[in-house]
Formats: structure tokens, sequence, C-alpha cells
């Protein structure tokens, strides 16, 4: 059985890595692309996207793993049934969960790894990648003087070059319009060349140009009028130093962003859950002495407070004497105040409410994600043996729609939780909840050799059908 163990294992394990570095790849650029605008054109290097992806990878990876688990399942027992494999294995007299077993063993490690994985690793990773991203987003576009077109990018100045030589540095007809005092334009440079280079390790840019003019705008007191004049200053050289320190990426401190829900881990989240629990239990008992002063004449009936805030109203049941219009005005803005009162009180609550569900949905999520490899692999390893089609072909077709089903049950389940519509454990755990069984009925269908998944199986189930209602009528 140790041989048979291991040749289970091996045509596990290649699919497993192929397919898991194949569905890590897909999801990193799928959610890299929403990036996109803010990583093109900031010169940022190599290292930095490198650095970017791995982090970002990190945190794909518990997502990853449950649709690896599934898709080389499938590849596995579809390849083993397709070669008539598990047929020569079970008619040596080896049942079908004896066959998934080791595979099962390595997927519960798996399980077990991911949970750890994701509530230790994931947290940092997702520290590093959203400070960087943050840093990345502050960084200005690096600079691109375009020949003959006016370049914005520097604070307080607009220049044109006309030509660019291949050096990297020579210039020829420069323009510059200089409103970095602001107003208009008030100050132009023209110059017939220039030479254009960075110093002090990139942080200034040197703008160095020769045999040109600077006109100046003289208006009175800044107020420009069909009289204005330039002055005309002639140089043979000068120098414009601009500073680059907004172009370089600077490092935020990790500590700013730590509070972050999807930074912490079990420990972590459920210190806040509690947290914001209680402030909400404390926000409840304080609405009897907030509504309080708004009732002048009696007091306002806040017993038994059920569900939130119920307030009951009263009917009196004597006639009461004619209103005058300033104390009706008065009592229908009072309870005008009321009404907005507890309106914003309930709004305030429901914010707590949704925060601390926010905080506990990461909680449950970390077991959830884990539990569904398992899952997966119930679905994945019985459907192969009935399907008996190896390779990328059905395989992959069955794994995405099984994928898509519980991808809308845990988005449903997790909207659900977060508005309070149901337990967030219960929203959380619906998906696998609803799919679980689904895994047993393929594994007990698969147990009993089921042609449920080929044409002749319907063919006769409908022949069947058919001929019962035949004989009904």
């Amino acid at each position: 059985m140790k041989k048979l163990d291991k040749l289970i294992l091996r045509s596990f394990i290649g699919p497993f890595f192929l397919t898991f570095a194949v569905v890590e790849f897909i999801l990193l650029t799928q959610y890299m692309l929403k990036y996109l605008d803010e990583l093109v054109g900031k010169d940022l290097g190599g290292e930095i996207f490198a650095e970017l992806l791995f982090y970002f990878s990190l945190n794909m990876a518990p997502v990853a793993l449950p649709l690896a688990v599934l898709l080389s399942s499938l590849m596995t027992f579809g390849t083993l049934g397709e070669h008539h494999e598990l047929t020569a294995i079970k008619t040596s007299g080896i049942a079908l969960p004896r066959i998934l077993m080791p595979v099962f063993v390595l997927v519960v490690g798996v399980m077990v790894g991911a949970f750890f994985f994701n509530n230790r690793i994931v947290p940092k990773a997702n520290l590093n990648a959203y400070s960087l991203l943050w840093d990345i987003r502050q960084k200005k576009p690096a600079m691109n003087f375009k020949e003959g077109a006016f370049y914005n990018g520097l604070p307080g100045y607009s220049i044109k070059i006309n030509e660019k030589f291949n050096d990297g540095r020579s210039l020829r007809d420069v323009m510059i319009y200089d409103h970095s005092k602001g107003g208009a334009n008030t100050t132009v440079i023209l110059a017939d060349s220039g030479t254009m280079y960075t110093e002090y390790n990139d942080n200034y840019l040197v703008l160095e140009l020769f045999d040109g003019n600077t006109y100046v705008e003289q208006s009175d007191g800044g107020i420009r009028s069909s009289t204005e004049q330039y002055v005309r200053q002639n140089f043979e050289q000068s120098k414009i130093i601009f500073n680059l320190s907004s172009f370089s990426l600077e490092r935020t401190r990790k500590e700013y962003f730590a509070d972050n829900k999807m930074m912490k881990n079990i420990g972590q989240l459920n210190v806040v859950t509690d947290s914001l629990r209680q402030h909400r239990e404390k926000e409840v008992q304080m609405f009897p002495p907030n509504i309080e002063p708004f009732y002048a004449y009696f007091k306002a009936d806040t017993g038994q407070v059920k569900n939130g805030f119920r307030l009951l109203d009263k009917q009196l049941e004597r006639e009461l004497p004619p209103i005058s219009t300033d104390v009706a005005n008065g009592a229908i803005n009072r309870a005008r105040n009321i009404k907005s009162f507890i309106e914003s009180y309930m709004e305030r609550l429901n914010h707590a409410r949704r925060e601390a569900n926010n905080y506990e949905i990461e909680i449950w999520r970390k077991y959830t994600q884990s539990a569904a490899i398992l899952i997966m692999f119930l679905i994945g390893a019985p459907l192969g043996a009935i399907i008996k089609k190896g390779g990328l072909g059905v395989p992959v077709i069955i794994s995405i729609i099984f994928f898509i089903i519980m991808y809308v049950l845990a988005i449903l389940g997790e909207k659900w939780a977060r508005e309070g519509l149901v337990s967030v454990g219960l929203g959380m755990w619906g998906a696998n909840i609803i799919l679980l069984p689904i895994g047993l009925f393929f594994l007990y269908q698969a147990r009993n050799d089921s042609s449920l998944l080929e044409v002749d199986f319907w063919r006769k189930l409908m022949e069947r059908l058919r001929r019962k209602k035949l004989d009904s009528i």
C-alpha cells in the first residue's frame, strides 16, 4: 500500500503546484490591474515592483489554494479514471475512500498550514503591501520632457523644450513660464540652448541655460492693463534649480497602517471586536439619559428597549383643551428634534455594529478560507473519479463553476453578516455548509461507481420516468 500511496501522491503533487501557480498568477494579475494607473509612469524600478508583487502574492495565496486543490484533484483522479487505473485498484479490493486517503491527509496538512499562514503571514504581508502602495500613490510621476510640448509637472513652472539631443543632457530652444509666485505668467525665459542634469543623489534638477532673455512683466499693483510693459534682461548663462523631493519614493512608517483589520491576526481582531461591541452596548445604555432633555413636561418612556430603540406611543383618553398656535408649533419642532436625534443615534449605532461585524468577519474568514480547501477536495476528488477525464479541459470548466458558486455564496453571506441580517458566523460559514453536502454526495456516488455524469445514465433515467408516466395513464 505504501507504493500505491506514493504513486497517488506523486500524481497529485505535480498538478497541485502547477495549478496553484497558474491560479496565483491569474488572481495576482487581476488584482494588480486595479492599481495599474497608479504604478505606471513613476519610474519605480524593478525592485519596487518585485516587492509589491511578492507581498500581494502572499495575500492571494489563501484565495488561490481552494481552487488549486479543486482543479488538481479533478485532474489527478480524472486521469487515473481515464487510464482505468482506478478500476484496476478497485478490482484488487481497495475501496475508493482508501484510495483518496493519502491525498486527503496531505490536503488536511495544507489546510492547517494555510490557517497559520493566513493568521500570521498574511497580516504582515498586507501591512507591507498597502503601506508600500500608499507611498507609491504619493509619489509624483517621473519627469518626461517631450519635444515641442509643455511640461507642467514641476510646481510653478511650465517648460517647453523644442529639441533634445541623444546624450540626454543637451537642449535647444527652451521656453519657461515662471508662475511660481502666483498669478499669471509674469516671467518668461527664452534660451537658445541649455543642459539638464541632476545633483545630490537625484534630489535636485539643474537646468543650465545659455544665450537667452528673461522677460518680466511690469504691472500696476498686480492688475493687468493694456499699457503693461515687459522688462527684458539678457544673459549668457543662467541656472534654475528644482527640488525633486516630491518625485522620490519616501517610505511611511508602517505603524500608521497597523490599525486596519487586514493587518491584524485573530488575537488582535478579537480585542478590537470586543471593544467595539462594548462601546455599542454603552451607547445603547446611554440612550435614555440622552433623550430625556427633549421631554420638557414628562419623562420619556424608554423602558423595555428591545432590538435597538422603541419609543412607546401613548394616547390620551380624555379630551384636551384647545392648543394655541405657538404651543402647537413648539410641539412640532420638539417632535422633529426628537425624530432627528433618534435617527442620528440609530445611524451611529448601526455604524458601530457594522464596524464590529467587519472585524469579526475577518476572524471567521481565516477559518473559512482554510476549511474551503478541504471542501474543494471533497468535491474535486470524487467528481474526478466519476467523470474519468483528466487534462485541462473538463476539469477546468467544472472547477470554474464550483469556484464561482463558492465565491458568490461567500460574498452573499459576508454581506448579510455585515448588515446584521444573519449572525456573522453563519454568514461566513454558509458557503462551506452548503457545499459540504454536495462533496459528500459526490463521494457517495463515486464510491458506488455511479455513472451520474454520463449521458447514458440520464438517458436511461428519462426513459424510466417516461415509462412510469405512461403506466400511470
